[in-house]
């Protein structure tokens, strides 16, 4: 990740109810993503997505509810808004997880995601993740999902 990736990335606008995902072009949080463990993912030249690792990809809020006790390696993504819906979610989650599982050999997957967000819940079930936790934070209700 550099910072001309991480700046493009915070501008992605979603349509609602995946608007809940736009972020704030601002230093801090570009700083976030070029200094922590996130990734700019591409398909063919252009930018597809990024994916990040560890605390990063967590909710604070979930650690409330002992969501992140157990020992996994947590991953966050996020997917270009015009390169959502259109049959790629397997192949970019396939190549995460394949990058996941060289990096933190052994170790199970986790993932948080907003609960009203049907189609990433779908796709991980598809991979073989189950939801383990739910919890709330100011902003919407998450689900904390694992794979071994």
């Amino acid at each position: 990740m550099n910072e001309r990736l991480a700046s493009e990335i915070l501008t992605w606008k979603y349509e609602p109810p995946y608007d809940f995902y736009n972020n704030k072009l601002n230093e801090e949080s570009v700083q976030e993503m070029v200094s922590n463990h996130y990734y700019a993912a591409f398909n063919g030249e252009e930018l597809l997505g990024f994916f990040c690792y560890g605390q990063s990809a967590q909710v604070p809020a979930g650690n409330e509810y002992s969501a992140y006790d157990l020992d996994c390696i947590d991953i966050g993504l996020g997917m270009k808004p015009t390169q959502t819906g259109k049959g790629m979610g397997s192949e970019f989650l396939s190549y995460i997880l394949n990058d996941a599982e060289q990096a933190h050999l052994n170790k199970s997957h986790r993932l948080t995601v907003a609960n009203f967000n049907v189609r990433a819940i779908r796709l991980y079930r598809k991979f073989g993740f189950v939801s383990k936790v739910e919890f709330s934070n100011d902003k919407c209700t998450f689900l904390v999902m694992e794979r071994e």
